[in-house]
């Protein structure tokens, strides 16, 4: 009595198949998700120099003066996000005179591999990063 057994379900080689499969279309869609993420905080990090400008040019029309008592003002906050992880440490680039400052936004932790490298943003509006499109 030697009957057939009919079992169904997925072979080895199917089974090594779909994982593969699964690999590749990982390798492509995790560095597509990591630009994606990196743009996000460089958007941040653009957004809060933005508002720190302003809130620079609010210092300058209270005396015509980027200093406070002839020294750098203290920023209302200095990474970006501004709660949370920073992925930005953002400062003064240089000194801050009378009628000028550059403020950067250096990359760190898990934004310090950005390609973009140090934002920055000065007095009239300049940006620059290391590459052209970053801004």
């Amino acid at each position: 009595m030697n009957s057939a057994r009919h079992s169904s379900g997925f072979t080895l080689i199917e089974l090594m198949i779909a994982i593969t499969i699964i690999g590749i279309i990982a390798a492509i869609a995790f560095p597509a998700y990591q630009n994606q993420v990196e743009q996000t905080r460089r958007t941040t990090a653009q957004a809060d120099l933005l508002e720190l400008a302003q809130w620079m040019e609010r210092q300058y029309s209270n005396g015509f003066d980027y200093r406070d008592a002839g020294n750098a003002p203290a920023l209302p906050f200095t990474q970006s996000p501004q709660n949370g992880t920073a992925f930005y440490n953002i400062s003064f680039s240089g000194n801050v005179t009378r009628d000028a400052y550059t403020l950067q936004a250096i990359p760190t932790g898990g934004q310090a591999g950005d390609d973009c490298g140090t934002l920055t943003l000065d007095e009239q509006g300049n940006h620059g990063a290391a590459q052209a499109n970053c801004w």
